[in-house]
Formats: structure tokens, sequence, C-alpha cells
């Protein structure tokens, strides 16, 4: 342990010391001890400092650091700074190799570098009873999210096939199970019900709807729909933008979805209650949707209310069930399935279509439809509500995919999957499927009954294939108040974000306020519009609360070399003479003119108004001095006339002139005595104080000399910072302030060589006005004020 060096430090050296307690350990009481290397570190070490703390609190130790004063210029020969080398990655991107070749194929075709690392013992087995199970609560929930769509159920198996496969083959994640999706259904029944509505196909004399011909032109809209989600989305993934969802916040995401769900509730109701509603689209249609279904409720088939009720209580028991029984299943009782198949066999045994008027499914074809072009005259119509679907689907299938991969330890390529989702959309609307994103309840069952791979949506693909190819007509009598139920029951995890409220209000309320709004938007003006204004609202509020930030005026907690806001840090007090000033936020464009406002608010001097008082009274004095000059040749021309005159007398009394002109020796010496006078003055003058301080001219002086702006929040400089910032220089050097800049930690170079390609550095500001930490600029402040006295020992001290 070394000892401190006696006598008092040099003033060049900056000092961090904090005093040890006497309580300390044996032997330290009253010492400073200087921080030694650390020893290399060793679990004893750390199982001795947790006993030790556990016994007693550890003794503070002193804290020492001698180092020269930095500014910047000091600061970049030390470290031997030198700005970063452009990086040209876009060259990579022409560049032709065979090994380049091979990582673009595993990039693009994931498939090919994983599966030949599957391990088939430890993960086969698994995967195949995670694919059944999925497989099982697919089928029922593909044929009532197609409903949901609006469209025939065969359409939903459909959807629950193809684009599974090919995620198979071109998916990052693991764990997620693609397919139908409640909100993705919504969304797109929202186009198909406004773009193909009922009353557009009429027929009998306006009173019968043609349903062959609507869910024709349904499909063909869904179909179309889906090519161009997976249009937008491919073309996203391979320009490498799977960055545009980190623009739809957590508190966005979930309001949007809770928000989506009430949608999803109001929409089955008319299958719930059996009633015949009109196809209403844009802003309002739910409202208007939930006043016609109360209009009607005394039209409600009282065989379908029944039907659906029973569905739902016998659905919400199995579930019940389930969580009870989970750690003694090997996989989830297939609750859905259950209640399907129980319900196809009672509406075929009891002919519920026929003698109560219950709602079926009707005829469902067997086999594969084969592909159709999509329809190029409905792109025009579709690309704003195809890019919500494809944005809103990549969302909350890469929220999904990154909370397993955390889970289980591999990473997700958000990239690769936007190109993944994409292809799973075109190949899938090719052949008439609707689009589709990642099930937040089929991906919990899918990790929780053991998948390991995409192997497991690779097996429930194909289960549904065997159902499409033999086994989908078995379903023709299945009650469409049963997928009605299926779909209200499985909302439960959605509506329990309303719980958001309740803790966004005590964790974040401008968060609470971005739920509030985007939940209040989506339920008013529909999904798309609702999506587009919480996204605009999102990024309006980030941009206000920039516009707003937190300012404070720092100060020095005692024996530290640390500054914090006198206002939240009672023993923090401010520098004599000296005034630190930070913003919480970066400046730019938007509040340069209020950082410069609140700086000077917070200082405590009027600048503006002591400037302009100061400029007034310098102006009299120049016109003061003008009349003086003025009427300096006067005065000589006067004085000239006494020295020399003339006595004229009249010649008729002696015709006498007299000419009575200075002796010239006399002339010489007040000349003499003259330029002595002169002289003196200017002695004097030269002497005298300078008339243009404010002290001269009798205005207040500040009670600060040097000003330090603490830019540790400074992360990039525009033209109008720069303008700021110089325009602060110049008005406080007006009142006899000296202006500092410090601590720009984290984008230390960048912001440098910004100010520097701006021209901020010259003769008057330069980087010796710019220090490694506010704590350099304080004691430079101290050691260089502007023509005041500072007390020497307050900077030994610091």
């Amino acid at each position: 342990m070394e000892r401190e060096p006696a006598g008092p430090q040099p003033l060049w050296a900056v000092r961090k010391t904090a005093r040890a307690p006497r309580e300390g350990r044996p032997g330290t009481a009253g010492k400073r001890l200087r921080m030694e290397a650390p020893r290399p570190w060793r679990p004893r070490d750390t199982q001795a400092l947790l006993s030790a703390t556990q016994a007693m609190e550890l003794p503070r130790r002193d804290y020492h650091v001698e180092r020269l004063l930095l500014n910047q210029e000091q600061l970049e020969e030390l470290g031997h700074w030198g700005s970063a080398p452009p990086t040209h990655q876009w060259r990579s991107w022409f560049q032709c190799s065979g090994a380049r070749a091979r990582a673009l194929l595993f990039q693009y075709l994931p498939i090919l570098a994983w599966l030949p690392r599957y391990r088939v013992r430890d993960w086969l087995l698994g995967d195949l009873l995670s694919g059944l199970s999925v497989a099982i609560m697919q089928l029922p929930q593909g044929l009532a999210y197609a409903l949901l769509a609006g469209l025939p159920p065969v359409f939903g198996l459909y959807s629950s096939f193809y684009p599974v496969f090919i995620y198979f083959l071109f998916g990052t994640s693991r764990h997620i199970s693609v397919g139908t999706f409640a909100i993705m259904s919504v969304m797109v029944g929202s186009v198909t019900e406004s773009l193909a509505p009922d009353d557009a196909f009429l027929q009998d004399s306006n009173t019968t709807v043609n349903e062959a011909a609507r869910d024709a032109a349904r499909v063909q809209l869904a179909s179309t729909l889906s090519v161009l989600v997976g249009l937008f989305q491919v073309g996203l993934g391979l320009v490498h933008f799977g960055f545009v969802v980190t623009y739809l916040s957590e508190p966005l995401v979930r309001g949007y979805t809770t928000a989506a769900s009430v949608q999803v509730f109001i929409s089955q109701l008319k299958y719930v209650f059996g009633l015949q509603l009109s196809s209403r689209s844009g802003p309002l249609s739910l409202i208007y949707t939930v006043l016609e279904v109360c209009w009607k409720l005394p039209q409600s088939v009282v065989g379908t209310v029944i039907t659906a009720v029973v569905a739902g209580v016998v659905l919400v028991a199995l579930k019940l069930l389930n969580d009870k029984l989970r750690r003694y299943l090997p996989i989830p009782l297939p609750g859905e399935l259950l209640t399907l198949i129980g319900a196809t066999g009672i509406s075929y045994g009891v002919d519920l279509k026929q003698r109560f008027g219950v709602d079926v499914v009707g005829i469902i074809p067997t086999g594969l439809v084969p592909p159709v072009a999509p329809s190029l005259e409905l792109f025009a119509k579709l690309v704003g509500n195809a890019f919500a679907i494809a944005v809103v689907g990549f969302a909350i299938a890469i929220s999904l995919g990154k909370i397993f991969a955390l889970r289980h330890g591999y990473r997700v390529d958000s990239n690769q999957e936007l190109v993944a989702l994409g292809l799973s959309n075109l190949i899938g609307g090719i052949f008439q499927c609707f689009p589709i994103s990642c099930s937040m309840s089929r991906s919990l069952v899918q990790e929780t009954t053991g998948g390991n791979t995409q192997v497991a949506g690779a097996v429930s693909s194909l289960f549904i294939l065997i159902i499409i190819v033999k086994l989908g007509e078995l379903f023709q009598d299945l009650p469409k108040a049963v997928l009605a139920a299926v779909i209200i029951v499985n909302l439960k995890g959605m509506m329990m974000q309303f719980k958001d409220i309740c803790s966004l209000w005590k964790a974040n309320r401008v968060d609470m306020l971005i739920w509030l709004v985007t939940f209040v938007a989506t339920i008013l003006l529909n999904l798309d519009i609702g999506l587009a204004v919480a996204v605009v609202f999102s990024l309006l509020l980030v941009v206000f609360r920039t516009q707003l930030p937190h300012y404070s005026v720092l100060g020095q907690v005692p024996d530290t070399d640390v500054y914090r806001d006198v206002a939240e840090y009672s023993e923090a007090r401010e520098v004599p003479g000296v005034k630190i000033f930070r913003s919480s936020v970066t400046v730019y464009f938007a509040n340069a003119e209020l950082y410069s406002d609140t700086l000077k608010q917070r200082c405590g001097v009027d600048v503006d108004r002591l400037i302009s008082r100061k400029k007034k009274l310098l102006r009299k004095q120049e016109l003061k001095l003008k009349r003086l000059q003025k009427k300096q040749p006067q005065k000589q021309a006067a004085s000239s006339k006494d020295n020399s005159f003339s006595v004229n007398v009249n010649a008729g009394l002696g015709d006498t002139e007299i000419n009575n002109v200075e002796d010239p020796k006399v002339m010489q010496e007040r000349a003499e005595d003259e330029l002595d006078t002169t002289e003196a003055s200017s002695q004097e003058d030269a002497k005298a104080p300078d008339v243009s301080t404010l002290k001269a001219l009798g205005l207040p002086q500040p009670d600060f000399h040097s000003l330090i702006l603490d830019l540790s929040a400074l992360s990039f400089v525009d033209t109008v910072c720069l303008k700021s910032l110089k325009n602060i220089f110049r008005d406080f050097r007006e009142i006899e302030v000296e202006v500092y800049m410090a601590a720009c930690h984290g984008a230390w170079a960048p912001v440098i060589t910004q100010l520097e390609v701006g021209n901020f550095f010259d003769t008057s500001v330069t980087k010796q006005h710019l220090f490694a930490t506010v704590h350099d600029a304080v004691v430079f402040a101290l050691q260089h004020p502007r023509s005041r006295s500072v007390d020497p020992a307050l900077v030994t001290k610091l």
C-alpha cells in the first residue's frame, strides 16, 4: 500500500476522493488508500465477498485518481484520436465467390443448415407429438378463422397447409406455429366484406344473397390480398427492412391486438345469435354493428344460441381440466377437436339445420385446388390494407419468435423471417389461401408438448393435408355457432390484456396513453386506419417528448467528482462562480430554441435584457464621444482667435493701428504645457477600467463567471444545434461569462466530427473549450476565471 504524497497536490491534477469511515476495518481508520490492481477473479473470492457482506457492511475505501486536466485537444493527442475509416459494406453485395454463394444459399434456405444436424433420437418423438397436438388445434381454428375472414371454411384448411409447409423450408424460428390467426383473419374479413358486401349479390327481387358468387368474389379478393402481402414482406426482407417493426412498440401492439379481439368478438355475434346483419366497413362500422345486433336480438334463433352456449361451456370446462391435469398429461386434451366431433355428430343425428334452423358449415370439397393467378386489377384497391396486414403479421410473428429464441438459446433472423412469411403468403395466395401469421395459443402448445424444430410444423401440415384430401367432408354438418364459440373462447388471452391499463398506469403513463389511443382509434376507425393513427401518434409522441426534455442545473456531490441535479440531490451544491447545465435529450432543430431559452432562464440572469441594456449604454457613450469630437475643433478655433487679435484706431485721431500678437517664447511654453497634459491624461486613460464592462456601465453582473454545458446526452449535431451553441457562446460572452462544453461520452467522436464539418471551431471557439468530463471543465474554469477572483482553496479542494 503506497503512501499518499505529502503537501498540496498540483492544481492540474483531477482528484477523486472518498473518505473511509472510522468504524471500518481495523488499522484503516483515518487513512487514505490507493486502489491496487485487481487480482484475477476466483470463485472463492466471490464467496468470501458474499459472506463478508452478510456479516457486516463492507467498509468504503478511498478512491484516488490523479491525471492531467484534459480538454479535447489534449485528449485527442493523448489517445491518438482519428476518424474511423468508412466501411463500404455494399461492396460485398457485388462480390462473387463460392463461399458467398454457399452463405447466401444457407441464409435464404435455412433448412439446408439445420436439417443435416437434426438429432433424430433426441428430437423426433417430441416433434411428432408436438406436430400432432398443433394439428388437432389447427383443424377447428382453420375452419373457424375462415368464417372470420368471410370465406368458406375449407379455405381455412388450405391456409393451414400450404403456408405452414413453406415456412418449414424457409423459417428460422423453431417453436412458432404459423397458420391462421384471429387478428389476421378479422383484418382480411374487413377487406372482403367491404369490397364484396352481401348487398352486391342480391337476387330474387333483392331478398336473398347469391352465396356462390359472393364466396367466389371474396376468395379472389383474399387470395390476391395474400399475394400482395407476400410481395411486401419478401421485398422488405430482401432489403433488410426488418427493423420496421421497431416502430410498433409493445404497448401499441398490445392495444391493437386487444382492439382487434373486440372486433373479432363482435363479428361472431351474428353466428352466436343466428342473425343476418348488414355488411359494414370503414369508421364507426363496429359501433353500427353493435347497435344492429342489439336491435335484432328479438330475431335470434334459439337453437343457435343454445348450441353456441353449450359449446362454449364445454370448451371452457375442457380448458380448465387441461390446466388442472397439465402435470399428468403428456399432451393436452384436444378440447376443440373433441367439441367439433361431438357437435358434428349431434348435428347430424338430430338434424339441427332442418329442425331448429341452426346454420351449418355445408359442403366441404375434398382434394386440393389448382393454383390460380391473382387479379392484378385488384392490387390498387388492396395495397394499403396489404401493407398494414404485412407489418402486423410480421410484428406478431417476430415478437413471439424472439421470445422463444431467448428462452431456448438460439437466434432468429428478423429479415429471413420476413422472407419466410412473405413466401408463405405469396405461394399460399396462389393456392387460394388468405394471409396468415403466427398463433400465440398454438405456439405455446408446440413448445410445451416437446417441439424442438420446424419439423413439428411440417408434421402438422401433413396431418391437415390428410384431412383436406380424405376427412374434410365429415364436418359438413358442423354448426357455425360451434366455430364461433371456439373463436370466442380462444380470445381469452387477448382479452386479458385489458389488465395492461392498470399496470401501465403504475409503470409508465405515456405508454398507457399509447395503449389507449391505439385501442380507441382501432375500435372507432377500423383496423387499417386505426393502425396508421396509432403509429403516427406514437412517433409524434416521441418527437414531443424530445421537445420537452428534463433540464437541470448540476451541483457537486460533496467530496466527489460527481455532479447531479441540485433539485433532486439535496446534498449537491453548485460550485461558486460556475453554472453547469444539462439536458436529458440531444439538441436538434425541434428543441434547440427551447434549450437556449431554458438555459438563460435557469441561470437566473435575463441575458437578453442585460445585453440590450449594455448595447443602449454603449450607444449613448458613442454618441457623447461623437459630440465631444465635434465640439473640440470649435474650441480650438476659438482659442486661436483669443491668442491673436488686432486693434484699429481711427486715422483721424492719429491713424494708429496696433497688432497685439503673443510673444513666440510664450507660445512655445504653452504648447509644451499642453503636450505634458495630453500625455498625462492618456496614461490615466490606460490605467482606468474599460468603460464597456458591465461594472463600468453600472449594470448588474452575473453571480457566475463560467458556464459549463453538460452534453452527455448529445448523440448527433445538426445545423440548428450548431447555430444555437454558437449563439450561446456569443450571448454569454457579452455578459462576461465564459462558456465550456463537456462530457460527450457515448457519441463523442461522431459529434466532434460533425462539429468540425459544420465549421463550429474557429479562433473564438476551439477544442480547448471542450473537456472530457464535467469535473475537468469545472477545475479549468476555476483556474481561469474571466476577470473574476477565485479562492485558491476552492480550486485545491476540487
